[in-house]
């Protein structure tokens, strides 16, 4: 697992029955202020081979924060706090800082942990149908990014999966369950301190 996980951040969103996938994400991004989900990550590789499979729960409060806990297989954390990212690898009792805008960038957390500029950011279009979802495409408009494409499917009017494409041709699949939308998250949640003893990679 990398620091690009933190792009799969999401959440559900009550919306009108009539809107498009595309006016459902614009909807998305503006009415949600926080989600607590769990959620279920498969990825697969060029060729459409399952890799790896996990599972955990995911926290987010807009604008750049969020809290990323994979579960099974291992034991991953991820917290943005504002200003920075912090990845623990609780196997490697390893911590790896980032700054926040560096990580985020032009990426899916853009669309939906950081500001209200989506389509500054990123070109949009309606997918489609599949497997019994609607779904909408996001392109990042820079070309500087570890990623093609992401396509965000709704069902009805609750946002259920998310697909990321990067430029090595691996897909990350992600689907949502038990989501809360704008709950109350207490501030505890995003902040982050190593572990006694803990290996600290800064890129400071």
């Amino acid at each position: 697992m990398t620091a690009k996980f933190l792009f799969l951040l999401l959440l559900a969103l009550s919306l009108p029955a009539h809107a498009d996938a595309q006016a459902r994400l614009s909807t998305f991004v503006s009415q949600t202020k926080g989600l607590k989900a769990q959620f279920t990550q498969t990825v697969f590789d060029r060729n459409g081979r399952k890799t790896q499979e996990s599972s955990g729960t995911l926290f987010f409060s807009r604008p750049g924060k969020f809290r990323w806990v994979y579960q099974k297989p291992y034991a991953q954390l991820l917290v943005g706090d504002g200003k920075r990212l912090w990845i623990y690898d609780e196997d490697l009792d390893q911590v790896t800082v980032r700054k926040l805008d560096l990580a985020i960038g032009d990426s899916p957390a853009a669309l939906l942990a950081g500001e209200n500029d989506i389509e500054k950011r990123f070109n949009l279009k309606d997918a489609g149908e599949k497997e019994g979802l609607e779904w909408v495409e996001a392109a990042p408009k820079s070309k500087e990014g570890s990623f093609e494409m992401v396509r965000l499917g709704f069902k009805g009017d609750a946002l259920q999966a998310m697909e990321l494409k990067d430029n090595f041709g691996q897909t990350t699949l992600l689907r949502f369950s038990h989501l809360e939308r704008n709950p109350s998250l207490g501030s505890s949640l995003f902040r982050f301190t190593p572990p006694k003893g803990a290996d600290v990679i800064s890129d400071k």
